[in-house]
């Protein structure tokens, strides 16, 4: 029992009385939805972007074509789905553990811990006095100058002094008292750190240590042979990534960096269970999103930080495997320590890519399999999806050397691309040379259309022809200045 002894007393924190947290969703429970909306929220976004793949939306902003997606790719889709669905089910298997370590949550205290906070507001307006002494102001004076038109200013300046400010309480015994009151200001400022200021802290901190977590566990199955070759391998024999393809990975690797990454960062935040609800989910549907394969410039989560879907398709590249480390949210660590892709515009790679998977496609006779045709389709049905693109693509030939960018930028791009190629033969059990063989066939088909063009054609005529927009564009950051795919031209 507190009483009104004097105006710096701290006004005193009310009663409270727990009860248990009704569930979000009646009638699961919060933890149980901790382990199923994440999964949900996977194949919700998975499949919408599988649907509008499969019937051709939004096409002219995919990274890749349909034929690259089939003749590029080492791994099936089954593969794939089974793979993501191993990696749930220990994902899982580790939440239930971590929500047994977690108590049941209780509400009906919230106005406490709010009050709990402007005692603490009030405790550190008894700095401001000794403060204004350092630059001689005379708190009391200023205090008593501002105390009729500007009574709350003058109480900080005393140092949370607010005479005039008192509440009548009724305590649980039933004994009613003059107690001091918060100021309104004071009880603002608190609800904001309670309810925005510290989760949204709290949130900065998991999302720091789920990216240095991924960051360097990543690298290091980059830079380790063992490791890559046992582990990481897998991940990347998708160098076409597709939105389900996003949690393909080696059990061990899918554990170690998504589940337990996650799961240290709820602890060290200090997350309740709904707000691990949301950071879970959250952090599957940006995974998701990095891989869909298209850059759509209505998606938010792609403008929100430059770790986007373009970003990370560099790093499934052959020539950027090793750069591009950073996910899920932020490049901060790529940036700080030199690891992000320094090579430029890579449109003329990914058209070329294109190009190529078409044409082997064509050989096979498949085109049936990956458009929107019947199986009946003949030649001479109507153009399919990519047609025209493809025939624009053929007119890389026409594009002077000095823009189609045959090779990579010399100096520290060359490094990053040279280990990157090396680390693809690493892979040898699921085609690493075969991949090279083909860039290297692509890149000398390249090279002699460079030179044919140089004698055929002049860069004024060239500059008119705007054939290869519908590439390009699915493959150029939206509306940002510098390299594709938000990459700057640096070197």
């Amino acid at each position: 029992m507190q009483s009104f002894g004097g105006s710096t007393e701290l006004p005193p924190l009310p009663d409270y009385q727990l009860i248990p947290q009704p569930n979000l969703i009646h009638p699961i429970p919060d933890k149980l939805l901790t382990l199923i909306l994440p999964v949900v929220a996977y194949w919700a976004v998975s499949l919408f972007f599988h649907w509008i793949d499969v019937n051709d939306y939004f096409s002219k902003y995919r990274l890749h074509t349909p034929a690259e997606v089939l003749k590029r790719n080492h791994v099936s889709r089954w593969e794939v789905v089974r793979d993501v669905i191993i990696q749930q089910i220990i994902q899982t298997a580790v939440g239930i553990l971590l929500n047994m370590t977690e108590p049941d949550e209780f509400i009906g205290k919230e106005e406490y811990d709010i009050a709990v906070w402007a005692q603490r507001i009030r405790i550190a307006q008894r700095a401001v006095p000794a403060a204004l002494a350092l630059a001689s102001i005379n708190a009391q004076g200023l205090s008593q100058n501002l105390a009729k038109a500007h009574p709350m200013l003058s109480g900080v300046v005393a140092g949370g002094s607010y005479p005039s400010l008192s509440s009548r309480v009724i305590w649980s015994t039933g004994v009613e008292e003059t107690v001091p009151a918060f100021a309104s200001w004071e009880i603002l400022l608190a609800k904001a750190i309670y309810h925005v200021i510290f989760p949204a802290l709290q949130y900065s901190l998991a999302i720091v240590v789920v990216d240095t977590w991924q960051y360097f566990l990543h690298r290091a199955m980059h830079m380790n042979k063992w490791l890559y070759t046992t582990f990481h391998a897998r991940h990347h024999r998708l160098y076409v990534p597709y939105a389900y393809g996003a949690l393909y990975n080696h059990p061990f690797e899918g554990f170690l960096l998504d589940t337990l990454g996650a799961s240290i960062a709820y602890k060290i935040a200090g997350f309740n269970t709904r707000q691990g609800l949301c950071f879970f989910t959250g952090s599957t549907i940006k995974t998701v999103d990095d891989h869909c394969g298209y850059s759509l410039p209505w998606d938010p989560l792609q403008h929100i930080t430059s770790n986007n879907a373009g970003y990370h398709d560099i790093h499934h590249q052959s020539w950027g495997i090793k750069t591009n480390f950073s996910q899920p949210f932020f490049t901060f660590w790529d940036r700080l320590l030199g690891t992000v892709w320094t090579g430029g515009d890579v449109s003329a790679r990914y058209e070329r890519d294109a190009l190529k998977a078409q044409k082997q496609v064509n050989a096979d006779g498949n085109k049936s399999s990956i458009t929107n045709t019947s199986s009946e389709a003949t030649l001479t049905s109507p153009p399919e999806p990519y047609q025209n693109e493809m025939k624009d693509a053929k007119l890389l030939k026409e594009i002077p050397a000095s823009k189609i960018q045959p090779q990579v930028p010399s100096g520290k791009a060359e490094l990053q691309a040279a280990g990157s190629r090396e680390q693809v033969l690493e892979d040898q059990q699921y085609g690493g040379k075969s991949v090279l063989l083909e860039e290297a066939e692509e890149e000398k088909e390249a090279q002699k259309a460079v030179r044919r063009s140089n004698r055929r054609r002049t860069a004024s005529s060239l500059a008119q022809s705007d054939s290869l927009r519908g590439l390009r564009e699915r493959v150029t950051a939206h509306g940002r200045t510098g390299g594709i795919l938000g990459m700057e031209h640096s070197h």
